[in-house]
């Protein structure tokens, strides 16, 4: 008997069809497979459009795939995965929802009466850093505020699995660094299946136990897989001086590089 996985990908293809001739497409994914151990944080860096974002939607439930299987805790994907909390590279905070609203939006449709969906709602605010900022609107709120209380919708639930698309692209690199020691804080003290999707490589080494190289679509497809053996805890910005870290950094850029210059070439064309 086989290792069960906490999300397990297994020979994905996704086609995307469009316009009169079905026997047409584009093949974003061909024949992948990626699994996530249960408390295990794994990155996937790959050119941009490469088919990264694919990857997480199909993890999520939200895309099937053309061909091959998905299994969360050795059991088929059936439609929206329940057990996965989803952090996208946008907000997806109700602007006319406070942000304590916001945070027990997820709870309250899971049927948690609405005190309790606000108690704990605050609670996770205040892991967060944002116990005094529940009655404010997303725009009454900095950019990182307003990341810091996606965070706490997602992790409200208690997802088993969490899966963030780009999360932190769009922050000033302080920020940036803060949010991503904040999360590495949050799940040390869970250990829950993380997928990370990055262009960042820095970032993905800096936060991973390991990280999967995905080639130049169309069809992307893993390419390389490092274990990142640093030592935890760990400190974003502190960790990038380790002579470990530069010496992961040079073996994964070599691997990455030219899928990199492939992807620009690509971009270049449309």
């Amino acid at each position: 008997m086989g290792a069960i996985y906490a999300l397990e990908l297994q020979d994905i293809t996704c086609t995307f069809r469009s316009g009169e001739d079905r026997n047409q497409g584009y093949t974003a994914v061909g024949n992948t497979t990626l699994r996530i151990q249960a408390g295990e944080f794994v990155s996937v860096v790959g050119p941009t459009g490469c088919g990264k974002s694919t990857l997480l939607n199909i993890g999520a439930g939200l895309l099937a795939p053309s061909l091959g299987s998905v299994k969360v805790f050795g059991q088929p994907l059936e439609g929206i995965n329940t057990r996965a909390g989803y952090m996208f590279q946008s907000e997806a905070l109700m602007p006319w929802r406070s942000a304590i609203d916001n945070v027990m939006v997820g709870l309250q449709y899971r049927g948690v009466p609405d005190a309790e969906a606000r108690r704990q709602a605050q609670a996770w605010l205040e892991r967060v850093g944002l116990g005094g900022f529940g009655d404010r609107y997303p725009h009454e709120l900095s950019g990182g505020m307003r990341k810091r209380t996606a965070l706490a919708q997602v992790l409200a639930l208690d997802p088993d699995i969490i899966l963030m698309d780009e999360p932190f692209s769009a922050l000033d690199i302080q920020t940036r660094q803060l949010m991503e020691n904040e999360v590495l804080e949050l799940w040390a003290a869970k250990k829950k299946a993380v997928l990370f999707i990055t262009h960042d490589l820095d970032e993905a080494i800096a936060m991973s136990d390991r990280v999967v190289v995905l080639s130049a679509g169309p069809a992307t497809h893993p390419i390389g897989e490092f274990v990142i053996d640093l030592p935890r805890p760990r400190d974003v910005a502190e960790v990038r001086h380790q002579p470990r870290f530069v010496e992961l950094h040079t073996q994964i850029w070599s691997v990455l590089r030219d899928e990199v210059l492939k992807g620009y070439a690509q971009q270049l064309k449309l």
